[in-house]
């Protein structure tokens, strides 16, 4: 494993880390999660992604029970959540980055991990309701608290973005320092151009998410929807259009011949394709058993045969086939 600055500070990430988005608590329990974490420590993955919205809190949970069995040293590991949704309904409870919902939010969500603070702590969408100054002093305050030491935000534009950070470079406040942004073959435009000139301008760093496109890119949807997947899963039914599309399917399908080269599977070339992005700092990792984990990491080494004229490749096979 190789580990990269987080944007424009010192805090070293793996360049694969570990994200409980859709199974933690939906497709795993306890005790595989704890599998899945201890085969992404054992690899060099430091770093574990959560939310508070995923499995309404639960997620959080089981992440944190892990980390308590695992007995892991505090130094050893960083850890994430994200606030906007909410867990209760109230004006001031979802939807929302105003003050109160903030000051409540990371409070929760310590007693939920059983921690004293988060690594990194990220607004999950924006809030065009909320002043993004009222924002700003927020997350500063958190960190100023001791209860995160960095923050940053999740799929906000590239403009408000900026403004946050002027915002917190005028009143000499913590800055945000990264985006969690989507990022795969098929979604590029965000972190390829919106983002550009954010990344030389205030050192902007990625810990992106999605790198198989819901499991798109791995190939395995296209004969159908397997069973068990998570297009399968009752609160994720949305993503059966998206990942039974024929056209990306079939670009799919050109690709695997890309793999075979490689000698590796679809979602090896697809998570090494994401890191051969240097703006990236860290690619989010998904899976509901220890194999899974174990050919993931395979990724880095794949990254390292893939050069520009098969970037190049890649890419024209693709086309223009992505947002």
């Amino acid at each position: 494993m190789k580990y990269r600055n987080l944007g424009r500070s010192g805090l070293k990430v793996s360049e694969l880390s570990f994200g409980s988005w859709v199974t933690y608590g939906n497709q795993m329990d306890t005790s595989a999660a704890r599998e899945c974490m201890a085969a992404a420590f054992d690899a060099g993955v430091n770093f574990f992604d959560n939310a508070e919205i995923y499995a309404m809190g639960n997620s959080e949970v089981i992440m944190g029970k892990v980390l308590k069995e695992l007995k892991w040293p505090r130094g050893k590991y960083i850890v994430s959540t994200k606030f906007f949704w909410g867990l209760e309904k109230g004006p001031n409870q979802t939807n929302t980055l105003n003050r109160k919902y903030l000051r409540h939010a990371i409070e929760g969500s310590l007693k939920r991990f059983d921690l004293d603070f988060v690594d990194l702590v990220f607004c999950h969408r924006p809030d065009p309701e909320t002043p993004i100054e009222e924002t700003v002093f927020a997350m500063h305050d958190m960190i100023a608290r001791g209860q995160a030491l960095y923050w940053g935000t999740s799929e906000w534009s590239a403009a408000d973005i900026r403004a946050a950070f002027e915002i917190a470079e005028r009143h000499h406040l913590h800055k945000p320092l990264m985006e969690q942004a989507e990022y795969n073959l098929f979604h590029r435009r965000r972190v390829e151009e919106e983002y550009a000139r954010l990344y030389e301008d205030i050192g902007l760093g990625l810990t992106t998410w999605s790198p198989l496109a819901s499991g798109l890119l791995t190939g395995k949807y296209r004969t159908g929807v397997p069973e068990g997947s998570r297009a399968t899963l009752k609160n994720y039914a949305f993503l059966k259009d998206r990942v039974t599309d024929a056209r990306k399917n079939a670009i799919v399908g050109r690709l695997e011949a890309v793999a075979r080269g490689l000698d590796c599977n679809m979602a090896q070339l697809a998570l090494a394709w994401c890191l051969k992005n240097p703006h990236v700092s860290t690619v989010i990792t998904g899976a509901s058993r220890p194999s899974q984990v174990s050919e993931n990491m395979h990724a880095v080494e794949i990254a390292e045969r893939i050069d520009a004229a098969m970037l190049d490749h890649i890419l024209e096979i693709v086309g223009d086939e992505h947002e």
